[in-house]
């Protein structure tokens, strides 16, 4: 519990720096997207890599393949629990509430958020049970709001995401054993290091540009509720029912308690889907996400 707790203050630290180095201008919109872009880009997939070294056992194997088939039923979920919780909605807001439901902040919020609560064990178990939220993302997802289906360009996409080429590489070395030279090693686990910290300031970033007079909205506020409490509800009480390890039903809460992905917002703008709700549904979601994912961790840590 010590550990939990010195891990929620370092969070709340590093998100405290991000959000003073916006407000007082040390960092711009265009130094916010360079970071964000070096994380996912350069720093996530270093961080992936090294995750996958701890050595393969059956139990490994079992897990990862238990949460990824855990994973595919919570997209499964997502789209059914979507269309049926909003379809009295307006088109628009139909559409980001959704894709909001069916792609979270799991991809970027989580994984540093998985390996401060479980390790690098949690951390390699997040990036399995991401890539078919990574599928969906560009899939199902992204026909939301186009109402088109690109089977072809979801594949390139999936397949040349760095953070998805950087699972396969570290599936590969956990199945082979082959040990990475120390030259190649140390500076994977050097850059790999920053991921928690620059992406805690990133998610800092955001939540200094919120306008808070403008944000409140009983829509939002129902799918926060459920987005952060409700569908996270919904995993742990089936998850208790599998044969699953504590560390796969840990990562698969959490995971499933992360607001809205902020790609919501850039498609809704994009196909002038009412940009300004699904950027209320970001920012308000992921504002509350801070304490809701310190309470999730505090119970799963249990």
């Amino acid at each position: 519990m010590k550990e939990l707790l010195i891990l929620q203050l370092t969070i709340f630290i590093l998100l405290a720096v991000g959000f003073l180095v916006k407000k007082i201008h040390i960092v711009g919109a265009e130094g916010q997207r360079n970071i964000t872009d070096l994380v996912i880009y350069v720093i996530l997939p270093c961080n992936i890599v090294t995750s996958f070294l701890n050595g393969m056992t059956k139990d490994t194997l079992r897990d990862c393949l238990a949460i990824l088939l855990i994973s595919i039923g919570i997209q499964v979920f997502g789209v059914i629990y979507g269309k049926l919780l909003y379809r009295k909605q307006p088109e628009d807001r139909q559409k980001s509430l959704t894709y909001a439901i069916i792609c979270s902040n799991a991809g970027f919020l989580g994984n540093p958020i998985a390996e401060g609560v479980f390790g690098a064990t949690g951390l390699m178990y997040a990036s399995v049970y991401l890539i078919p939220q990574r599928i969906m993302m560009w899939s199902e997802g992204l026909a939301i709001y186009s109402s088109e289906k690109d089977r072809l360009g979801t594949l390139k996409k999936v397949v040349t995401h760095p953070c998805v080429i950087a699972c396969v590489i570290g599936i590969i070395l956990m199945l082979t054993g082959v040990k990475l030279p120390e030259p190649v090693l140390r500076p994977l686990q050097t850059i790999g290091r920053c991921n928690t910290a620059l992406s805690m300031f990133v998610i800092g970033m955001i939540l200094a540009d919120i306008d808070f007079r403008t944000i409140l909205d009983k829509t939002v506020i129902f799918y926060t509720l459920n987005r952060l409490v409700i569908i996270p509800l919904i995993v742990y009480g089936v998850c208790l029912l599998l044969p699953i390890s504590p560390m796969v039903r840990g990562v698969s809460v959490l995971l499933a308690a992360m607001p809205a992905g902020a790609t919501t917002s850039m498609l809704a703008l994009k196909y002038k889907r009412d940009p300004e709700f699904a950027t209320k549904l970001v920012v308000f979601s992921t504002l509350c996400s801070i304490p809701a994912i310190m309470l999730w961790s505090m119970i799963l840590k249990v």
